[in-house]
């Protein structure tokens, strides 16, 4: 059955693509709040149980490195999933991954078995991959002139999670005691279930699949003559796509920067501060204000993106991210200034995403968007990863200041690209 023939009534008439647009976002919404409890949930413990069961404060690190690499490692093959099948089995099947990798961390920390809670974390990456791809289905249908508040609407629902997931060990400790498990374990019992949960939403509710009626709607208006989607997207056909479209590359490398940019600052603040001196309830404030920099003002962010245009926006959040590597960069031990400085650069890094995301839609057509996204993330993913594991050493080579020094550098390129681009929007 095609898109049109699902969303099509009784009668047989054809399908308003505005409805649909709205059924997917309030769709794809529900699954990010349950979705992202799931993420904030694990990321909570993840170092926790690291350590614990390695004995080695050195190996805390490892949980979220891994949960990077394997977001990165299922960004591809979910893409290419979507686009052969569409965003419902794309961001189903991610889901129901990540719910399954939950199941393997689990049976893995409680047996004591590291490389096997490492590989449950692996595939808990899949969570992370989908809960960013949801963005790309909320721009699949919009009309222009709106697709910016339609995706900040969905980068805005992992608020949520955000804030609730990482408070949940409490009450994840007492669920977990009944179980007879680990008590850091019930963090990750939550998770699984919503990840599971987030599965079962997008499989029951994202129906029409918002890509597969963009494509139908896009052969229609062309006769016929649309080029179909690839029965299978290579990554470099995806790369070709982008880099002959300047706008594509600008939202490529939007993406890719402002993601550097954040991570590799807010990988290393929480031992900024501790050297300093911050205790972890400073510490754990300052990184949620972070946290609600990135989400809480995705839709006023979209809605700007719409008004002003997807290039105007993009740079700003560059102009922001300078600002905030230049107000944490010089506060030294403040933790005021410091704090300022992330929550400058959770902005940053929302203007950046959110703005890239809806230009790259706006620059491709339906039948190029999934290879490119995917290609998007995997490289966002990549970057985030490649930051976060070199900070350490830029943080002990040449300090704090230093290292938002470099992280600022990224922003370079995002500059110098816009120059190509002559029409914002």
């Amino acid at each position: 059955m095609t898109a049109a023939e699902e969303s099509a009534p009784a009668r047989g008439a054809a399908p308003d693509p505005a409805r649909v647009q709205r059924k997917a976002v309030i769709a794809l919404v529900a699954a990010q709040v349950i979705g992202g409890l799931g993420v904030g949930a694990a990321l909570s413990v993840g170092g926790l149980i690291a350590e614990d069961l390695t004995g080695s404060q050195s190996w805390a690190g490892t949980a979220t490195t891994t949960i990077t690499l394997g977001a990165a490692l299922f960004s591809l093959p979910l893409a290419g999933l979507a686009a052969r099948r569409g965003r419902r089995p794309g961001l189903g099947l991610g889901w129901l991954i990540a719910a399954l990798g939950g199941a393997v961390a689990i049976a893995g920390a409680q047996a004591g078995y590291f490389p096997v809670f490492l590989a449950g974390m692996a595939l808990y990456g899949s969570g992370t991959a989908t809960n960013l791809q949801a963005r790309h289905a909320a721009a699949d249908l919009a009309a222009e002139r709106t697709r910016g508040r339609d995706l900040s609407l969905v980068v805005w629902a992992t608020t949520v999670g955000s804030v609730i997931g990482p408070n949940l060990t409490g009450p994840g400790a007492a669920v977990a005691s009944r179980l007879g498990l680990l008590d850091l374990l019930g963090p990750l019992l939550f998770s699984t279930a919503a990840f599971a949960a987030a599965g079962l939403v997008t499989f029951l509710m994202l129906r029409p699949d918002p890509l597969l009626l963009a494509r139908e709607l896009e052969e229609a208006d062309s006769g016929g003559t649309a080029p179909k989607a690839p029965a299978k997207a290579s990554p470099r056909a995806s790369i070709a796509v982008i880099v002959r479209n300047p706008r594509a590359l600008l939202a490529l490398v939007g993406t890719v920067a402002s993601h550097t940019v954040m991570v590799a600052v807010m990988t290393m603040t929480p031992v900024h501060m501790a050297h300093g001196g911050a205790t972890l309830t400073v510490i754990g404030l300052t990184i949620s204000l972070h946290i609600a920099g990135m989400y809480a003002f995705s839709p006023l962010v979209g809605w700007l993106s719409d008004r002003l245009g997807r290039v105007p926006v993009l740079l700003t959040g560059q102009g922001v991210l300078l600002a905030a590597a230049a107000v944490a960069g010089t506060a030294g031990h403040s933790t005021a200034l410091v704090t300022t400085g992330l929550v400058l650069l959770g902005l940053g890094w929302s203007f950046g995403l959110v703005a890239s995301s809806a230009l790259l839609a706006d620059s491709l057509a339906p039948h190029e968007r999934p290879g490119a996204q995917g290609v998007t993330d995997l490289l966002m993913n990549l970057g985030g990863a490649a930051a976060g594991a070199a900070s350490g050493a830029v943080l002990a080579g040449i300090g704090f200041g230093g290292l938002n020094a470099f992280a600022a550098l990224f922003v370079l390129p995002v500059a110098l690209l816009a120059l190509r681009v002559r029409r914002p929007r």
